[in-house]
C-alpha cells in the first residue's frame, strides 16, 4: 500500500468554481485520473430545506464532478449514486438536494441504488459478520470510485466521515441487517466491497451533534485524500478525537485498510492540522446515551444491554434511532415537547424499576427488549424475541416501504390505545417507525403528511416503484461476472490485510 496523503484546503463558502479548482488540484496532487465507469457517492441521508446541514451540498457535488471531467482519463460514464435514509425514495432525496440540475449541467447520471440490481460480494476475512454482502451493481462495477461524504457527528458511531458513508451502498433490506450493536463492525466489513480512489469531504459547513438534523458548524474546509482510514483519522484529530476510539476506524486500521498515525500519513494543503483544530474547537459529536438525551423532557428513556453480553448498550440500533426520531418531529411540529405526555421508552434488557404512573404509556422497543417486574403496581413480563444474526439470511430480508410502516405502526398503536404497556418489534426499529409511534402517542404532526413535502414525496415514491417494476418486467440485468473479472485485474480496488485475498479474487 502506498503512503496515503490527506489534503486540507480552506474553502469559506459553497462557490462551485472554487470547489472545482480545489478538487482538481487535489486530484493532480494525488496523481489521479478518473477512468471507465466513474461513480461518485455523496451523503444524502436526508436533504432539502428541513434538513439543510445533513447532506453533501449540490454545489460541492458539482465542483467535484466538474473537477473529475477536468482530469478525465478516459471516463465512459460519470454517475452519482446513493441510497438515502430508510423508507425515503432516493429520487426524493436527489430532488430536494438539488442534484437534478447538477446532473444536467455536468452530464452525470443519477443512480438511486434501491432501483438497480444488487450484486453478491463474498467475504472471507476472519471475524466477518456475514459471508456475503449485497451491493448495488453500479458500485460493484465502478472502475473509479469517489466518496464525497458530509463532515458530521453521528448518534450511533460518534462521527460519520468517509467510511461510515458506506452504509449507503446497500439497499434497505440489507442495510438494516446488523444495524445494531454491531454497526461499527458492519461498517468495517463493508470496506471489503471496494475502496475509493479519491475522497473529498464537504466540511465547509459541518454538522454537529446529530445525523439527520445536525446543527451547522462553520468549518470552512475541503478535506481530500486517497485512503479512507487516513482521511477519517485526520478528521477525528481535527475535532480532538483519538481515531482509535472510533470503533469502525480502529477495526479497519487493524485489518490493514490504512494508517491512523501522523507519522504514516503525508499532510498537505494550505491549512495546517493546528489551524483546522482551531476552526473545529467546540465541535460536538453525537454519542449520547438515550437516558441523558431525553433528560428534562416528558420522555423518560431506559437503555439496557442487548443480547450476547459483549456490550452494555446498543449504540448502533434502536436508542439512537429514537434520538433522531424526536429531532425530526421537532422540525415538523414546533410544539412536540409541549404536546408529548409523560411516556416511558425502554430498550434492551431493563433490570431496574420503570417508574410509570397509571395511565402513562410504556413502550418496549426492539426484539431484544426484556423486563420482569411491575409497572404502576401491575406485574409485567416482557420476553426477549431476539433472533441471533446467524439465523438471518440476507436473501430472505424483506423491504417495508414507508406506507407499509405507517399501516403497521398505526395498527399496533390503535390496537393498544387502551393499554399502557406496548411492544414494538424489530431489530432495529427504524427512525421512521419510532417517529410514527411518537406521532400517535403525542398527537403530533405526521411529517409524511406535511403539505410542504407530501406531494413531492408521493410522486417520487410512485415513480421509484413504477421504475423498479418496469425494469423487472423488461428483465434488465447487469453483467454480474464483470466486476469479478475486473476486480481480479485491479487488486488496488480492494485493500484487505497483506496475504488475505480480496473477495473478487477468489
Amino acid at each position: 500500500m502506498k503512503r496515503p496523503t490527506v489534503i486540507l484546503r480552506a474553502c469559506p463558502d459553497y462557490d462551485v468554481d472554487r470547489i472545482r479548482r480545489l478538487v482538481r488540484e487535489g486530484l493532480t496532487r494525488l496523481d489521479l485520473t478518473p477512468r471507465g465507469r466513474t461513480l461518485v457517492k455523496p451523503n444524502l441521508v436526508a436533504s432539502g430545506p428541513f434538513f439543510p446541514h445533513a447532506y453533501t451540498r449540490p454545489e460541492f457535488a458539482e465542483g467535484v464532478l466538474l473537477a473529475l471531467k477536468d482530469r478525465d482519463g478516459g471516463m465512459t460514464e460519470l454517475a452519482v449514486g446513493e441510497r438515502c435514509g430508510i423508507t425515503v425514495p432516493t429520487r426524493y432525496a436527489f430532488k430536494n438536494a438539488g442534484y437534478h440540475p447538477v446532473a444536467k449541467r455536468t452530464g452525470a447520471r443519477l443512480y438511486p441504488f434501491e432501483e438497480v440490481p444488487q450484486v453478491a460480494i463474498p467475504l472471507y476475512h476472519p471475524g466477518r459478520l456475514r459471508d456475503v454482502f449485497y451491493t448495488p451493481a453500479p458500485v460493484a462495477m465502478a472502475d473509479f470510485f469517489v466518496n464525497i461524504p458530509k463532515f458530521k457527528a453521528h448518534p450511533w458511531t460518534t462521527v460519520t466521515f468517509s467510511m461510515k458513508n458506506y452504509i449507503g451502498i446497500q439497499d434497505d433490506r440489507h442495510r438494516l441487517i446488523d444495524h445494531d450493536h454491531k454497526l461499527d463492525q458492519k461498517v468495517a466489513d463493508l470496506q471489503y466491497i471496494t475502496q475509493p480512489q479519491f475522497i473529498a469531504l464537504d466540511a465547509i459547513t459541518a454538522g454537529e451533534g446529530r445525523m439527520l438534523t445536525p446543527l451547522p458548524f462553520d468549518l470552512g474546509l475541503v478535506i481530500m485524500g486517497d485512503n479512507q482510514v487516513a482521511v477519517d483519522a485526520m478528521c477525528c484529530r481535527i475535532i480532538g478525537l483519538d481515531p482509535m476510539e472510533v470503533e469502525h476506524i480502529r477495526l479497519a486500521h487493524e485489518r490493514g485498510f490504512g494508517p491512523v498515525g501522523m507519522d504514516d500519513i503525508d499532510l498537505d494543503g494550505d491549512v495546517t492540522l493546528e489551524g483546522a483544530q482551531q476552526k473545529a474547537e467546540g465541535f460536538r459529536t453525537g454519542l449520547i446515551r438515550v437516558e441523558d438525551y431525553f433528560a428534562g423532557t416528558n420522555i423518560r428513556a431506559y437503555g439496557g444491554p442487548p443480547p450476547g453480553g459483549e456490550v452494555d448498550y446498543c449504540w448502533g440500533g434502536c436508542p439512537g434511532a429514537m434520538e433522531e426520531a424526536i429531532e425530526i418531529l421537532r422540525v415538523f411540529d414546533k410544539a412536540t415537547d409541549e404536546k408529548m405526555p409523560p411516556v416511558h421508552i425502554a430498550f434492551g434488557r431493563i433490570d431496574r424499576p420503570i417508574d410509570a404512573k397509571p395511565g402513562e404509556k410504556v413502550v418496549f422497543i426492539g426484539d431484544c427488549a426484556e423486563y420482569h417486574g411491575t409497572i404502576a403496581g401491575k406485574p409485567v413480563q416482557i420476553q426477549s424475541r431476539y433472533v441471533d444474526r446467524s439465523q438471518k439470511e440476507p436473501l430472505e430480508a424483506k423491504h417495508e416501504d414507508i406506507f407499509e410502516k405507517m399501516a403497521k405502526v398505526g395498527f399496533n398503536m390503535w390496537r393498544n390505545r387502551k393499554v399502557d404497556v406496548i411492544r414494538m418489534p424489530g431489530c432495529p426499529v427504524s427512525v421512521a417507525e419510532q417517529a410514527l409511534a411518537l406521532v400517535s402517542i403525542g398527537g403530533l404532526k405526521n411529517p409524511y403528511f406535511d403539505p410542504k413535502i407530501s406531494v413531492d414525496f408521493t410522486n417520487c415514491y410512485l415513480s421509484s416503484k413504477t421504475r423498479v417494476a418496469a425494469k423487472r418486467l423488461m428483465g434488465e440485468r447487469y453483467n454480474q461476472t464483470g466486476p469479478a473479472e475486473r476486480g481480479a485485474a485491479r487488486p488496488e480496488q480492494n485493500l484487505p490485510p497483506a496475504g488475505v485475498p480480496t473477495p473478487l479474487e477468489r
